[in-house]
């Protein structure tokens, strides 16, 4: 892989200033030109929305820092991935989104405000790749991700040289003890019990604050209550081994292929077969 020549935009969902999104983009400057356009704010849980209408987006250059071009954008992780997609000159060869604080791993992908950057440049035919590490700690230690990651990017944008549309990859790294690599797919699982009480105090001791998610509580209207998700996760017992978060859990890395085409492959042709579903009126 030709190291000198890759422009590579990278953006997370925890927002410009979390230090997983520090050490990514120190991690692949080796590799060409590295520019920066994350969220002003914490972005978790947005998937692949974007800003539309006529909500103004505040964007800020911040120069170069550190050896790479850095910019936040008041808006989803999705957002930024455009911003770059269409202001980059030349546009980016590859996204890169994370380091994520937590991992993205089983239903979390449906959610993921990482993962939903990755869709936006596959969406785009532009090789993409989210990177997680299962820790939410906002001073977590990253440095095996920084050890593994290298390799694990260089062999992925070898195979994207063949990759069908549409594809992004989903890379979860444990907190440590990490046996190997495996690659898997989606676990199953769903979050229960998920709207507790407001009580910003659970975030706090993990070290987040409302101020890090630009949150600002408008004055409480007569009747109402206030909530927030969080919820405990119930895993599928139909999981097998190589489900993704199993094997995160595990010890692993796990190397997880997804698509932004979500048309089943099994239904659709079930349906064309359907008389009642395909006929002249």
């Amino acid at each position: 892989m030709n190291k000198d020549k890759l422009n590579i935009l990278v953006t997370n969902d925890d927002g410009y200033t979390a230090k997983g999104i520090k050490v990514l983009a120190k991690m692949l400057l080796p590799y060409g030109n590295v520019t920066v356009v994350a969220p002003k704010y914490h972005q978790s849980g947005m998937a692949m929305a974007v800003t539309i209408g006529i909500k103004r987006l505040a964007y800020k250059d911040l120069g170069i820092i550190d050896g790479a071009h850095w910019a936040y954008l008041d808006s989803t992780p999705a957002s930024c991935a455009k911003y770059g997609i269409n202001f980059m000159d030349p546009k980016p060869d590859v996204i890169i989104s994370g380091i994520n604080h937590g991992s993205n791993a089983s239903a979390a992908a449906c959610y993921s405000g990482t993962l939903g950057a990755a869709m936006e440049g596959a969406l785009n035919g532009i090789p993409a790749i989210g990177v997680s590490l299962d820790n939410l700690n906002p001073e977590a230690d990253f440095s095996q991700v920084q050890k593994y990651f290298p390799a694990i990017f260089e062999h992925l944008m070898e195979r994207y040289k063949t990759a069908r549309y549409g594809v992004y990859y989903n890379v979860n790294f444990p907190a440590s003890d990490i046996k190997g690599i495996r690659t898997g797919h989606m676990g199953r699982g769903k979050w229960v019990k998920e709207f507790t009480d407001w009580n910003p105090e659970l975030y706090r001791k993990r070290g987040y604050t409302a101020e890090m998610f630009g949150i600002s509580l408008p004055q409480k209207e007569e009747g109402e209550k206030y909530y927030m998700m969080i919820g405990t996760y119930v895993d599928d017992e139909a999981n097998l081994p190589d489900a993704d978060h199993r094997l995160v859990k595990d010890g692993y890395i796990s190397i997880t292929a997804h698509n932004i085409i979500t048309t089943d492959p099994v239904e659709t042709p079930s349906l064309a077969k359907d008389p009642l579903l395909n006929k002249d009126f």
